[in-house]
């Protein structure tokens, strides 16, 4: 078959699919934005980046840039089309920027496939979540309602979806719910595996941590209070205290990638503020973006580590996190209640309380022993159910091979 990939940051969540595909004898093309410069498993062709929509309107603004992306998008298939002679059996595209609004305009025939990574909502999920922060006004609500229009046309317009998890599929109205097949992207068990050997050297300190050693590790792309950097922070001195050898490695940017942006400065900068008169900041180690091979020996030599999210998407770094033999502790949120099993393969602690999540990290810290069948368990769940090659990986390719017509 002829298989298009569409992501405007490809490979985006098809790094393993779309080259997998290749293997088994299909043509494979990626379409994505001029932007993008990543290094891609498959040969691309990219669309000219949108010009920024200028409309009064904000709180509808969204659906004018996401369309104009589509345009974007189509006008660079229809050239594929003319000029190449392409023409794709299967489109597999993430809808969350619009580029596949206009795909069927195109290339009516072939069979659309997109992403169902999440439905926004005005009640029960991310915006009225957190009432540190949500603002319940009638603003907010068309502008969370306007979000999700691009996403409910296209999967109008898909012949089916897919969606990584049970919780995230459950977000989609019932109506459309039946399109979707639920798969994880898959987890490479067999690189995120403990190891006892591991170790990780704080960049321009003198400072080499191994396995073994007393050390809490914390996750998001952004520091944001989607992924609970504020609880976390705000748990922090307490643990310090209790565990005076304790080291605290911190991994993300300083920005937003999902909320919104603080009133001035940035989030990190903000919960930092509030706590570090009580904290002993020669042990807290904010490391940015790290590369990926640090990611895993950060994950291997941690001896508990917090994780924490709003009703939202789940964060890979999760399961790659229980993989690796990491103690989790987690927030009691919908997505985390799926993968975890509160005393079985981690910890569930309400993400609001902040006495419970000092005590829940400081006695992972304390008593490693404690926790130690807990730690294998969480690998042992993600071996059985996310594994890439085991598991997730055949049944991504069935569902992209079924819906061309080469399966069943």
């Amino acid at each position: 078959m002829k298989i298009l990939f569409v992501h405007q940051n490809f490979p985006g969540q098809f790094p393993h699919l779309a080259p997998a595909l290749v293997k088994r004898g299909h043509e494979v093309l990626a379409l994505t934005s001029e932007t993008n410069n990543r290094p891609s498993p498959v040969r691309v062709v990219k669309y000219r980046k949108p010009e920024e929509v200028k409309l009064e309107p904000r709180l509808t603004k969204m659906y004018a840039e996401v369309s104009e992306r589509g345009v974007k998008a189509a006008r660079a298939a229809r050239q594929l089309r003319d000029q190449h002679g392409f023409v794709p059996d299967v489109i597999f595209g993430h809808p969350g920027w619009g580029e596949t609004l206009y795909l069927r305009e195109v290339w009516p025939e072939a069979k659309l496939l997109v992403y169902a990574e999440l439905m926004y909502k005005t009640t029960g999920l991310d915006t009225d979540f957190d009432p540190e922060f949500a603002k319940g006004t009638l603003e907010g609500r068309i502008a969370t309602t306007a979000r999700s229009a691009h996403l409910i046309q296209t999967l109008v317009q898909a012949d089916a979806a897919l969606s990584p998890t049970e919780f995230q599929a459950s977000t989609f109205p019932p109506e459309l719910r039946a399109k979707i097949t639920i798969c994880h992207d898959g987890v490479n068990t067999a690189r995120l595996t403990p190891n006892p050997q591991a170790s990780y050297t704080v960049p321009g300190k003198d400072l080499t941590l191994r396995a073994g050693d007393e050390v809490l590790t914390f996750i998001n792309r952004s520091l944001e209070p989607y992924r609970g950097y504020h609880s976390f922070m705000r748990a922090l001195p307490d643990v310090l205290a209790a565990r005076p050898e304790a080291q605290v490695l911190i991994i993300g940017e300083e920005g937003q990638s999902y909320g919104a942006a603080p009133p001035e400065g940035s989030w990190k900068q903000k919960f930092l503020d509030e706590v570090k008169d009580r904290l002993d900041l020669s042990r807290v180690h904010f490391l940015g973006r790290v590369p990926y091979a640090d990611f895993v020996s950060i994950m291997q030599v941690g001896r508990a580590h917090a994780y924490l999210t709003y009703p939202f998407v789940l964060s890979w770094s999760l399961m790659e996190a229980m993989s690796a033999g990491a103690m989790v502790v987690a927030s009691d949120t919908a997505p985390l209640r799926e993968v975890i099993t509160d005393g079985a393969n981690g910890r569930l602690v309400d993400f609001f309380d902040i006495k419970g999540w000092s005590a829940a990290l400081t006695e992972a810290l304390a008593h490693p022993e404690r926790y130690q069948r807990m730690r294998q368990a969480a690998r042992a769940s993600v071996v059985e159910k996310y594994d890439l090659e085991t598991h997730c990986l055949p049944r991504l390719i069935e569902f992209v091979e079924t819906a061309g017509g080469t399966l069943g």
